[in-house]
């Protein structure tokens, strides 16, 4: 992955850096995660990871490029100000638990799925009825053909 930074301007009033880079993803194949990203815009800027948040990545249609955009804030506090919630959480790294199979939570109560029996209407109890009497009908003459067989 090789990344290059095409601008770089300062928003004081937001106070932060907007940087819109390129990233070439030959050798993977596939675009980067955001994650990678972030640690490559880390050692490129020589920022601390946790002040960078990507906005955006756009693969170019038919190549193995990617634009995106980023935010580098000063402090985590302003970051948390500005910052939107859904891209805090795209920022996040993902959660061991969900690595190893997402074992449940400690203190977490325990959900259990309860199958409730289907509705009858009256006319399939009907035809339950029948059946269970068609049933009791077929089983009495062949205990009277065992007793006479007997």
């Amino acid at each position: 992955m090789k990344t290059k930074i095409l601008s770089k301007k300062h928003n004081p009033l937001l106070k932060r850096d907007e940087v819109v880079f390129e990233v070439n993803h030959d050798e993977e194949g596939q675009t980067s995660s955001r994650l990678e990203l972030r640690k490559d815009l880390s050692n490129l800027l020589k920022t601390k990871l946790d002040l960078i948040f990507v906005e955006k990545v756009e693969t170019k249609t038919g190549t193995m490029t990617a634009i995106g955009e980023a935010n580098i804030y000063k402090s985590p506090e302003q970051a948390k100000l500005v910052e939107r919630k859904h891209i805090i959480a795209r920022n996040m790294p993902p959660e061991k638990s969900e690595e190893k199979g997402a074992p449940e939570e400690k203190g977490a109560p325990k959900t259990e799925t309860i199958k409730k029996p289907p509705i009858k209407r009256e006319e399939d109890k009907e035809i339950e009825l029948e059946k269970e009497e068609a049933k009791k009908e077929k089983a009495t003459p062949k205990t009277e053909e065992a007793k006479k067989e007997g």
